[in-house]
């Protein structure tokens, strides 16, 4: 299935350093555009079946999330989203070797449905959520990269 909104950007630094930094929930909350921080609920750190609660924030608007990781290797790190015990996305991070370090690439996919969506517009202030998350990811990747070249 074709991802709601995607992209990638090549990092000079190791997979390894990348895969850190996406998994860390603290690492992550420094470079994504939304995403300002979590707790692991069930887990002390990133493992499949780990559940973590997340917060959201879009200016003067909050909103948590609990999330469950699928994915956790050195080439995956992915996790579903749900909000008031729906999916609304699931949020994927591949990262492959180059010569220069690594590739990563940030995809969403929107799960939410239909009748939910204008409830989450109000609660996040966001009417085109693909829109905004492919702007969302491009930002991420972007400080992704200065975090994970700066050590």
């Amino acid at each position: 299935m074709t991802p709601d909104a995607s992209a990638h950007i090549d990092i000079a630094a190791s997979p390894r350093r990348v895969f850190d930094l996406v998994s860390d929930l603290r690492g992550l909350s420094t470079c994504a555009e939304e995403y300002s921080g979590g707790k692991w609920l069930n887990a002390s750190g990133p493992q499949v079946g780990a559940r973590f609660r997340g917060v959201n924030k879009r200016g003067w608007r909050v909103w948590p999330t609990t999330s469950t990781v699928t994915d956790c290797s050195a080439t995956r790190f992915a996790f579903e989203v749900k909000s008031l015990g729906m999916a609304v996305s699931r949020w994927q991070y591949d990262i492959e070797e180059t010569d220069a370090g690594c590739r990563v690439t940030e995809s969403t996919w929107d799960r939410r449905p239909g009748w939910y969506k204008p409830i989450t517009v109000l609660a996040t202030g966001v009417k085109d959520r693909a829109v905004t998350n492919q702007r969302n990811i491009e930002a991420t990747l972007e400080r992704l990269k200065r975090a994970a070249e700066s050590v």
